[in-house]
């Protein structure tokens, strides 16, 4: 009989447990506090399975985009629907809850180690490393690595791998959801840029609404849909299709416009 428990990475459940509530209590301030959380749909997660749950965000930090869904998401467990409120929450996390990540980016001090232990799948990148753009095959590895994550529980990914706005999604994404066929649940969030640096450690700036919008699962044909279908899916979802980007600028330009006759009056 094993006396210590390990998730399927070979974690102790135990510190992991307590490495959440730690963190956990020291950056909800940073969500309800120094900055208002703005949450839309959480009631969802509740009536989710335990496990083979996928899901895909846009990306505006390296940490603090996962960390507040994190606490949204274990919120909503005990709940609370829309609202972070009394970090109480913690006390039980859900301890199979995952984020993939690069490698590179988990493994570059203490504190990276310490959020990867906390829940990271850490994978080699394909198109970038230490800054430099690659072109490499997919480790195979690391596909097995995130099968493993979903068999166990939910994972959370950010298929533009990258925090510059509507970058197109990887292919990799679509190929897992085919590979696993995990429930997808499409995450949107904004002013974690304006309110964070772009490794979300650091307050840039206080009293930014940041808003986080879970939407329902999205409905795939795993057997028939090709990979670019399911990708120009999760565009959509995730507000990181082109179109978006053509309204963002035909509504800049209104505000700009609206500023300059205010100026001339």
């Amino acid at each position: 009989m094993r006396i210590i428990k390990r998730n399927p990475f070979g974690h102790i459940l135990f510190f992991k447990k307590w490495l959440i509530r730690i963190l956990g209590t020291l950056t909800h301030r940073r969500f309800r506090g120094f900055n208002e959380l703005k949450i839309e749909g959480s009631e969802i997660i509740k009536n989710l399975p335990d496990k083979n749950v996928l899901f895909v965000s846009n990306h505006q930090t390296y940490f603090a985009d996962v960390v507040s869904m994190f606490h949204v998401f274990n919120a909503s467990l005990k709940g609370r629907v829309d609202s972070i409120k009394n970090v109480g929450y913690l006390w039980k996390p859900k301890l199979n809850l995952y984020f993939i990540a690069a490698k590179e980016t988990m493994t570059s001090g203490f504190l990276p180690r310490l959020l990867a232990y906390a829940g990271s799948v850490s994978i080699d990148r394909t198109w970038r490393n230490h800054g430099k753009n690659v072109n490499r095959k997919v480790k195979m590895s690391d596909v097995s690595k995130i099968g493993v994550a979903l068999n166990d529980g939910w994972v959370i990914t950010f298929p533009q791998g990258t925090t510059t706005p509507f970058k197109p999604i990887r292919k990799g994404t679509a190929f897992l959801i085919k590979q696993y066929k995990p429930i997808v649940i499409p995450v949107v969030i904004d002013g974690f840029r304006r309110s964070f640096d772009k490794k979300g450690i650091r307050i840039k700036k206080k009293n930014i609404l940041q808003s986080i919008e879970i939407k329902e699962p999205l409905k795939i044909d795993y057997e028939n849909e090709s990979n670019g279908e399911i990708v120009n899916k999760i565009e959509f979802a995730i507000e990181q299709h082109p179109s978006f980007l053509k309204v963002l600028s035909e509504e800049e330009l209104k505000i700009q416009q609206e500023l300059n006759a205010k100026r001339q009056w």
